[in-house]
Protein backbone atom coordinates (compact mmCIF):
# COMPACT_ATOMS: atom_id res chain seq x y z
CA UNK A 1 0.00 0.00 0.00
CA UNK A 2 1.20 3.34 -0.93
CA UNK A 3 0.72 6.86 1.37
CA UNK A 4 0.97 10.27 0.63
CA UNK A 5 -0.39 13.22 3.10
CA UNK A 6 -1.29 16.76 1.94
CA UNK A 7 -0.93 19.43 4.18
CA UNK A 8 -2.74 22.71 3.30
CA UNK A 9 -3.47 26.43 4.85
CA UNK A 10 -7.33 27.69 3.44
CA UNK A 11 -8.15 31.15 4.46
CA UNK A 12 -11.88 31.24 4.69
CA UNK A 13 -15.14 32.89 6.76
CA UNK A 14 -18.28 30.65 7.64
CA UNK A 15 -20.84 31.31 10.20
CA UNK A 16 -22.42 27.85 11.68
CA UNK A 17 -26.45 27.21 12.03
CA UNK A 18 -26.70 26.23 15.13
CA UNK A 19 -30.06 25.10 17.70
CA UNK A 20 -28.56 26.87 20.89
CA UNK A 21 -27.43 30.85 21.27
CA UNK A 22 -23.65 30.86 20.09
CA UNK A 23 -21.13 33.78 18.85
CA UNK A 24 -20.38 30.93 15.81
CA UNK A 25 -23.30 31.85 14.72
CA UNK A 26 -22.21 35.50 13.07
CA UNK A 27 -19.89 35.46 10.62
CA UNK A 28 -16.60 34.88 11.25
CA UNK A 29 -12.71 33.60 9.77
CA UNK A 30 -10.39 31.15 10.40
CA UNK A 31 -7.03 30.11 8.73
CA UNK A 32 -7.65 26.33 8.35
CA UNK A 33 -5.49 23.66 8.05
CA UNK A 34 -6.69 20.96 6.14
CA UNK A 35 -4.30 17.23 5.96
CA UNK A 36 -5.41 15.04 3.86
CA UNK A 37 -4.75 11.01 3.75
CA UNK A 38 -4.56 8.99 0.45
CA UNK A 39 -3.54 5.70 0.14
CA UNK A 40 -3.64 3.40 -3.14
CA UNK A 41 -2.73 -0.22 -3.77
CA UNK A 42 -1.50 0.55 -6.78
CA UNK A 43 0.16 3.98 -8.60
CA UNK A 44 -1.41 5.65 -11.29
CA UNK A 45 0.15 5.66 -14.38
CA UNK A 46 2.11 8.63 -13.64
CA UNK A 47 3.52 6.64 -10.29
CA UNK A 48 1.34 8.70 -7.93
CA UNK A 49 -1.29 7.58 -5.39
CA UNK A 50 -2.66 11.30 -6.78
CA UNK A 51 -0.98 14.12 -7.64
CA UNK A 52 -0.82 16.95 -4.86
CA UNK A 53 -1.55 19.56 -7.07
CA UNK A 54 -4.97 17.99 -7.92
CA UNK A 55 -5.87 17.94 -3.79
CA UNK A 56 -4.46 22.04 -4.23
CA UNK A 57 -7.05 22.49 -6.65
CA UNK A 58 -10.01 20.81 -5.45
CA UNK A 59 -9.59 21.60 -1.61
CA UNK A 60 -7.78 24.86 -1.69
CA UNK A 61 -9.18 26.33 -5.25
CA UNK A 62 -12.61 25.70 -4.06
CA UNK A 63 -12.51 26.90 -0.31
CA UNK A 64 -9.68 29.51 0.15
CA UNK A 65 -10.88 32.70 0.27
CA UNK A 66 -14.59 31.94 0.49
CA UNK A 67 -17.13 32.25 2.28
CA UNK A 68 -18.00 28.36 3.23
CA UNK A 69 -21.90 29.14 3.75
CA UNK A 70 -21.45 30.18 0.18
CA UNK A 71 -19.57 27.27 -1.55
CA UNK A 72 -20.64 24.46 0.33
CA UNK A 73 -24.23 22.56 0.87
CA UNK A 74 -24.41 21.60 4.13
CA UNK A 75 -23.55 23.85 7.74
CA UNK A 76 -19.63 24.57 7.32
CA UNK A 77 -18.77 22.90 10.93
CA UNK A 78 -15.16 21.26 11.01
CA UNK A 79 -16.50 17.58 11.00
CA UNK A 80 -18.54 18.28 7.89
CA UNK A 81 -15.78 19.72 5.95
CA UNK A 82 -13.27 17.22 6.81
CA UNK A 83 -16.44 14.81 5.12
CA UNK A 84 -16.41 17.06 2.11
CA UNK A 85 -12.74 16.92 1.50
CA UNK A 86 -12.85 13.51 1.44
CA UNK A 87 -15.39 12.97 -1.04
CA UNK A 88 -13.68 15.24 -3.19
CA UNK A 89 -10.15 12.73 -3.66
CA UNK A 90 -10.92 9.56 -4.93
CA UNK A 91 -8.29 7.91 -3.01
CA UNK A 92 -8.48 10.21 0.30
CA UNK A 93 -9.67 7.96 3.45
CA UNK A 94 -8.93 10.13 5.91
CA UNK A 95 -8.99 14.47 6.66
CA UNK A 96 -8.27 16.67 9.09
CA UNK A 97 -9.31 20.38 9.28
CA UNK A 98 -8.13 21.93 12.13
CA UNK A 99 -10.62 25.53 12.86
CA UNK A 100 -8.11 27.49 15.56
CA UNK A 101 -5.34 25.95 17.95
CA UNK A 102 -6.79 23.11 19.79
CA UNK A 103 -9.82 22.88 17.89
CA UNK A 104 -9.15 19.77 15.08
CA UNK A 105 -11.75 17.60 13.64
CA UNK A 106 -11.30 14.64 11.49
CA UNK A 107 -13.56 12.23 9.04
CA UNK A 108 -12.33 8.51 8.01
CA UNK A 109 -14.23 6.32 5.65
CA UNK A 110 -15.06 2.84 6.63
CA UNK A 111 -13.71 0.51 4.83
Amino acid sequence: MYYIQKKLEVSASHHLVLDYESKCSNLHGHNWIITLYCRAKELNQNGMVVDFTEIKRKIKGTLDHQNLNDVLPFNPTAENIARWCVEQIPTCYRAEVQESEGNLAAYEKDE
